[in-house]
């Protein structure tokens, strides 16, 4: 689940396969020029490769429309993956 509020977004739940498909829209429509987003993942339980794909994607999303996303309180075992995977320094991690 994702709630926004103004240019921040709260993500909760588990980030698995089965999971991630309907989150992929998630960042919803991102305004070019618009501030900054920050994900806030504090709230994530379970994960698997698949959000460190999500993650991946979503930044994609926001470099197309040339604003910044920042991920903060990443999980220990996503920031895990993620290093796993070489993509630690691309989520900031």
């Amino acid at each position: 689940m994702i709630q926004r509020e103004g240019d921040r977004l709260k993500v909760s739940g588990d980030l698995t396969m089965a999971t991630v498909a309907a989150l992929h829209d998630g960042l919803g429509p991102v305004a070019p020029g618009a501030a900054a987003l920050v994900v806030d993942l504090s709230e994530v339980g379970v994960v698997d490769s698949a959000a460190v794909g999500l993650l991946l994607a979503w930044l994609r999303q926001a470099q197309k429309s040339s604003v910044e996303l920042r991920f903060e309180n990443l999980p220990q075992n996503l920031t895990s993956l993620a290093q796993m995977y070489g993509v630690a320094e691309l989520l900031s991690v």
